[in-house]
């Protein structure tokens, strides 16, 4: 920490045009940091388990697509489609363990490569508008807030998303505001519409649409818009990288369509009491949750964004200045999913994360109009990152720590550790090999970890084969579901281990034993 500070606030000066300017020794301490975090959480990404029930799930799906090999239906269950999202997500993941087998690396490296590709198209964007120390520090900011940082290596689907979004933006970006772009690059526009449309949907097209809208609007730029943007080639292109892949779905599956646009895009957002998620149960919240969560998901550097706001009159003047308008570009990005997501009742935290590159540039940004010239500028600055930076990275490294020496302390999240004890109960054991039943509750970890093998059963009905098949099978309930199982019944289990948050391994005895 101290010397990160000491080179960072001696390393920073603020040019008149208000770019950031680093020493060779300040640059040197931003890469530090973000070497850090990333080689943190690639270590995490081996020792953390799939937890449920969200990435247990998504990996899941993905094994299934791998194991069944089929690319085009992703399946909830076996022969159940998920028709929840698009499958360029379990696409990235199965591949990855196409390569690298199924388990936490195969999965998630698709994810993490993702998020550097990302990255570096964030910082040769910036680098362009405002210089490669300003580009370097914002990319600091964005990988060191706790919602990007977290969502860096997840299966999920919310960073691929984020990718199409934000080529969507940079893209119409550049387009507008420099001579030189390649004809290539104009459809990067539509590349990201694409990405974003097979990632999670038309969602992703409104929160590229919504930011561009607003800044056209306000900026009075919608001849310039028409005009150097090949809409329609553009999207016949995105319409050729998308429509096969949604028809065959439909084809294969009909029903598709009605439930993923009408129900994932509209009921799931307006109907907090909407019952027909197929897939699990909505999350449903007060409206206006989004902002809150905008506000924790970019900690530790929130206080940094809103503190240029206790010079509102000064940004305001810098931002009318702003001749190429590139604060107001950064804010409606910023402002756009919560705008959207504000009257919407069952969110996740996730949901923010298209608007985390902008926040991390535009709080630099914001910050440098706010105190520039003041010589005080490079001393403060350099405590913010100092300070701000110093808790991300130790947040990850402390979380390596904690994996590390305690690998246990996940139990309560995953059913990993149950599955190898089972595997190892039927390694030694000279009884039959058994199979592997929940009561009422499924997790999804249990199945990936299991390699499918997991059964969930919910009727005492569907307990009287264990009985009479020659194997001694393994019964897995919470134990405040035990009086749910009558007595004559339990008595033919005897119970091996608890586990966290009352979970508790049965297996079957013997008949000699009875």
């Amino acid at each position: 920490s101290c010397y990160l500070e000491s080179h960072i606030m001696h390393g920073i000066q603020i040019a008149p045009q208000r770019h950031l300017t680093l020493s060779h020794k300040g640059r040197t301490s931003l890469f530090i940091g973000i070497a850090i975090l990333f080689f943190t959480r690639l270590i995490l990404l081996f020792l953390i388990p799939f937890t449920d029930t969200t990435e247990a799930r998504y990996a899941e799906i993905a094994r299934k697509m791998v194991e069944t090999n089929d690319w085009i239906t992703p399946q909830f269950d076996y022969g159940i489609p998920f028709w929840g999202k698009p499958p360029l997500h379990t696409w990235i993941s199965a591949i990855g363990m196409k390569f690298f087998g199924v388990n936490t690396f195969g999965a998630r490296i698709g994810m993490f490569l993702t998020t550097i590709l990302l990255l570096f198209l964030l910082y040769q964007w910036a680098k362009r508008m405002k210089g490669p120390d300003f580009a370097l520090a914002g990319i600091f900011i964005i990988s060191g807030s706790l919602l990007f940082l977290l969502s860096s290596a997840t299966v999920m689907t919310d960073m691929v998303m984020t990718l199409g979004t934000t080529l969507c933006m940079i893209s119409f970006w550049d387009m507008l505001h420099h001579k030189q772009v390649s004809r290539l690059s104009k459809y990067l526009f539509f590349v990201g519409l694409a990405i974003g449309l097979l990632a999670k949907g038309p969602v992703a097209t409104v929160l590229s649409a919504l930011p561009i809208g607003l800044w056209v609007l306000l900026t009075n730029n919608w001849i310039n818009t028409w005009k150097k943007i090949p809409w329609l080639s553009g999207l016949a292109l995105t319409s050729l990288l998308v429509i096969p892949w949604y028809y065959l779905a439909e084809m294969k599956t009909p029903g598709f369509l009605d439930y993923f646009i009408i129900g994932e895009h509209y009921q799931r957002f307006v109907n907090s009491a909407w019952k027909g998620d197929r897939y699990g149960h909505g999350h449903a919240h007060t409206r206006g949750t989004i902002w809150r969560y905008a506000l924790t998901t970019f900690l530790p550097w929130t206080p940094f964004l809103l503190w240029p706001l206790l010079r509102f009159k000064k940004i305001t003047s810098a931002v009318r200045k702003d001749q190429n308008e590139l604060t107001l570009y950064l804010l409606c990005w910023a402002l756009a999913p919560m705008l959207f997501f504000t009257l919407a009742t069952n969110i996740l935290p996730t949901y923010v994360l298209p608007a985390i590159p902008a926040l991390g540039f535009l709080a630099l940004d914001l910050y440098l109009k706010a105190h520039a010239p003041s010589p005080l500028t490079p001393r403060t600055l350099g405590r913010w990152f100092t300070i701000t930076g110093s808790i991300s990275t130790i947040l990850a490294i402390t979380a390596c720590a904690i994996i590390i020496i305690k690998p246990h302390v996940l139990e309560h999240r995953t059913q990993k550790f149950l599955i190898q004890d089972v595997e190892h109960i039927n390694t030694q054991s000279s009884l039959a090999r058994g199979d592997l039943y929940y009561w009422h509750h499924r997790f999804y970890s249990a199945e990936f970890y299991s390699s499918g093998k997991s059964k969930t059963i919910k009727k005492l009905e569907e307990l009287t084969p264990l009985f009479e098949n020659p194997q001694l099978d393994f019964l897995v309930i919470r134990e405040r579901d035990l009086h749910e199982i009558p007595a004559s019944i339990l008595t033919k289990f005897k119970k091996l281990k608890s586990y966290r948050k009352d979970v508790v391994l049965y297996r079957e005895t013997p008949p000699s034993s009875n």
